[in-house]
């Protein structure tokens, strides 16, 4: 006899579960109410949820990705997939932080949510909804992804580039891993599934600032930022550099540590096409004296996350660091295994 698949709905709040209030849109449905009227779904599958927390995805914190992971990880024996419903403001980076705290998961991990919530009339909350259940039922689609507007984006590779539309979610530097078409699963990329077990991680590291350029920008914020974060991701212009306006300052600071007590990451505030550091003399200044990791194609979130699952490990040397970073997870990089950093061993 045909057994129906088993799928746990995790809900977060967000948009998808609001209503309207005096004070503007809230979280406040619970996560069965969310089911109504699609309860046809159940003919195909059986459907259980667990609220994991109520909130405007702005207010999301590594606290909840590890809260998250934890429900993800005691019921994933249970169940044959996993639909996380959250908001869309801070998706991208969940979808992220899920993607390095779960490796090698043989299951679909799928994080959907709506621009518009799912009792109004008009929006898109029960698409998104039906299509992330009908990909988390797949056998073929393992790992974490976000299904959105009929798109099928790796975790790592999802960024909300429209505040309004209904296609809000692209695939940055990476084609789209598939798409749902009229309840259909019709997979681009496929990945073999994998005969080992998942692995999951319980920490993350904080303590990670993200310093954005802007022109003429004032080198007297940098002191305190080193002082406190044991990671800078600055976020250059163009292709990547330091400034004229912070370089003394930036190298000043940044030569008071080694590599793996501050680490420095050079990314781009360019959304596709990614980083390249050696391509002009602002960027490769500090490439000759000091050793740094460059985003090159990954998004920013996939950049953050990824570099506070690393630190969360502990105790690793600058290149055990490195080798992590460049280490391609749910197609986060480009960038061949192996490819160094900047700067000659041992350079401050």
């Amino acid at each position: 006899m045909w057994e129906k698949k088993k799928i746990l709905m995790l809900t977060t709040g967000g948009t998808i579960a609001s209503a309207a209030t005096d004070r503007g849109l809230a979280p406040a449905l619970h996560a069965d109410e969310l089911l109504k009227g699609l309860e046809d779904l159940r003919e195909s599958c059986r459907i259980d949820t667990l609220e994991v927390c109520s909130l405007d995805s702005t207010n999301m914190t590594w606290e909840h990705w590890l809260r998250l992971l934890e429900a993800v990880e005691t019921h994933y024996e249970q169940y044959d997939g996993f639909v996380i419903c959250h908001g869309t403001d801070t998706m991208a980076y969940t979808a992220g932080a899920l993607s390095y705290l779960i490796q090698n998961p043989g299951k679909p991990i799928v994080i959907t949510g709506s621009q518009k919530p799912i009792n109004q009339e008009i929006t898109d909350a029960k698409r998104n909804l039906r299509d992330s259940i009908a990909v988390a039922m797949e056998k073929d689609c393992p790992g974490v992804q976000v299904v959105f507007n009929g798109q099928i984006i790796a975790g790592t590779r999802a960024k909300k580039v429209k505040s309004f539309s209904f296609d809000a979610f692209t695939s940055i530097n990476f084609p789209v891993l598939g798409v749902v078409q009229n309840g259909r699963v019709i997979r681009y990329v496929k990945e073999e599934i994998s005969k080992e077990l998942p692995v999951f991680y319980h920490k993350v590291h904080p303590k990670v600032f993200l310093l954005k350029l802007v022109p003429g920008m004032q080198p007297q914020i940098l002191k305190p930022i080193f002082q406190e974060f044991d990671c800078v991701i600055v976020e250059s212009f163009g292709v990547g550099g330091i400034p004229d306006s912070i370089a003394e300052e930036f190298f000043c600071q940044l030569s008071r540590y080694q590599p793996e007590e501050k680490i420095l990451i050079m990314t781009t505030q360019v959304t596709y096409e990614g980083s390249d550091v050696d391509v002009y003399e602002v960027g490769k200044r500090i490439r000759e004296r000091f050793r740094f990791l460059e985003a090159y194609d990954m998004t920013l979130e996939a950049v953050y996350t990824k570099i506070m699952w690393i630190l969360g490990i502990g105790g690793l040397s600058f290149e055990e660091v490195e080798e992590l970073f460049y280490r391609k997870i749910n197609y986060d990089t480009s960038v061949p295994y192996g490819k160094k950093s900047g700067g000659p061993a041992g350079t401050r």
